[in-house]
């Protein structure tokens, strides 16, 4: 059984304003993983979205995230579908902005999990927007570490896991959800946020050519527009402009980057390491959103 390790995402933001994410099922993924492999994902947004793919697939997941409700929660709408594929989904929550909260998350995950693990998503992430003259020294701090400083903390200390369970054959998978935002400049204040993903694309690279010795690879996807917590208020305010902005005239559904990821974590996706694959639909192509 494939093994997945993944965190939510989190929103910092001067002025908060969110409601849930969709839920729409991914029931139809392009590739089947591994049949032994352990995802790690997220309680919320795009996270949900590909433990849920990954759940309909088969695989053992452990999702993560500062709300331990919000954890219980997703555990409990996956169990169902969790139940028909054969897999299984657990709960293990933890406020990723702390270092000490990151090594317990780990030390509970290799507890769980002696074998090793197959599969890391970095997940968590946060933004903030404000204008420029606004903008909060603290923001930086708080998207940075979430964003950028935390995905090499987590990947670090994960490393003796994912190596018990790679091989030539088959490594394991580190995969970061990125943003197309870390790709072009991006029209919405949000600074911090699209610095941190731009140096996550690098990081990805950087991790790929160091890992690919220990039989780990390093891939990242560059999302565009998906109905997710963090785009909420974007969406409800210009989303027939984004839809109208993006080649394919629509919002990313779930299937799209849950099948993304289970592509990275199949043997179809084994000689992958150090790419970038834009999730957009096409929308960094375009130059008004």
């Amino acid at each position: 059984m494939l093994k997945v390790f993944s965190e939510s995402r989190a929103r910092w933001c001067s002025s908060p304003e969110a409601s849930n994410a969709s839920d729409t099922p991914c029931t139809h993924p392009p590739t089947t993983p591994y049949p032994s492999t352990n995802p790690t994902t997220g309680a919320k947004g795009i996270g949900r979205m590909i433990a849920e793919g990954y759940v309909a697939n088969g695989a053992k997941v452990y999702l993560t995230g500062r709300d331990a409700a919000a954890c219980d929660a997703a555990v409990a709408e996956l169990q169902p579908l969790a139940s028909r594929s054969g897999a299984s989904v657990h709960a293990l929550p933890a406020n990723l902005q702390e270092l000490s909260e990151c090594e317990r998350l780990v030390a509970a995950l290799t507890e769980r999990e002696p074998g090793g693990l197959h599969v890391l998503l970095n997940n968590a992430g946060a933004s903030w927007g404000d204008s420029l003259d606004a903008y909060p020294d603290h923001a930086w701090h708080k998207v940075l570490t979430l964003n950028l400083h935390r995905v090499f903390t987590l990947t670090q200390l994960c490393l003796p896991l994912l190596e018990r369970a790679a091989s030539p054959a088959d490594p394991a998978r580190v995969i970061h959800i990125g943003s197309i935002d870390g790709i072009r400049a991006p029209t919405i204040s949000n600074f911090a946020y699209s610095a941190s993903k731009a140096g996550l694309h690098h990081l990805s690279r950087a991790l790929a050519r160091e890992l690919g010795q220990r039989d780990i690879t390093s891939n990242v996807l560059a999302c565009g527009p998906f109905p997710t917590k963090m785009m909420k208020a974007t969406l409800d305010s210009f989303g027939d402009v984004i839809k109208n902005e993006v080649p394919l005239r629509r919002i990313g559904n779930p299937s799209d980057v849950a099948g993304s990821c289970i592509y990275l974590s199949s043997k179809a996706g084994a000689y992958c390491n150090g790419a970038l694959i834009r999730v957009d639909g096409g929308a960094s192509l375009a130059s008004k959103i």
